[in-house]
């Protein structure tokens, strides 16, 4: 994504970089994240880490890797996520296969691991649009260590999210309302519809010398169904 959607995405969860528009050529690129805690969708999964990315496109389809990992405990969560995905125009069409494991995960640390009931894969499925003055995306999950319903069932785990970039303050910045739109443990405490995700974020190049600068970002995110409130600030190579 571009940059202030790749800075929303660090914190609520999973950023993964996607061309806005066809390209003719094979472009690449890599970059990292140093990140103050790890936000994903209004859920706490852990303090300070490295967040590294590669990626290819070409006409529209993309494949890029992303990961994290703690600097701070040892139990914070550890993850390697791939995202296939096309966007053509506004519309973006795509699949993740994230592969998260923390220290009090009981599920083996395997990553070719991919029994239902074993796995740490969880595979999901997303859609979405750019309007430009608003995006709105769906994310469910479809297969692996998806959560459960009431009755014990998989619940196909959704997030649906909107987003509204703007100019304030000679910044760029997102605001950003996210929600579970129905029962599963996948998001805690999400019994039922439930909104998790109330973000604000923006960005600003820091001048370290005539030649460098350096892109800070940070936003302020709550979760109202959890009743909590989250400051992340970092920087990005």
């Amino acid at each position: 994504m571009k940059r202030l959607l790749k800075v929303v995405a660090a914190y609520a969860a999973m950023a993964f970089p996607l061309m806005a528009n066809a390209q003719d050529k094979v472009e690449a690129s890599v970059g990292a994240d140093l990140v103050s805690n790890y936000i994903w969708r209004g859920q706490d999964l852990g303090s300070a880490a490295i967040q590294p990315s590669v990626g290819v496109a070409w006409k529209g389809l993309s494949l890029t890797g992303w990961g994290s990992y703690g600097l701070v405990d040892r139990d914070d969560t550890k993850e390697f996520d791939l995202t296939l995905a096309y966007t053509t125009g506004g519309f973006t069409i795509g699949i993740t296969d994230y592969f998260c494991v923390n220290g009090i995960d009981n599920c083996p640390h395997k990553y070719f691991l991919y029994d239902a009931h074993k796995t740490a894969h969880t595979f999901e499925a997303n859609i979405g649009y750019d309007f430009d003055v608003l995006s709105l995306n769906w994310y469910t999950n479809f297969a692996g260590a998806d959560g459960v319903n009431k009755s014990g069932d998989r619940a196909y785990s959704s997030y649906v999210e909107l987003g509204v970039p703007f100019k304030l303050g000679g910044l760029d910045w997102d605001f950003t309302l996210g929600a579970v739109p129905y029962a599963t443990d996948f998001y805690e405490d999400a019994h039922k519809f439930a909104v998790t995700n109330i973000s604000l974020a923006t960005s600003k190049d820091i001048k370290i010398t005539p030649t460098f600068t350096v892109p800070l970002f940070g936003s302020v995110s709550a979760n109202p169904s959890t009743q909590k409130l989250y400051f992340t600030t970092g920087i990005s190579f």
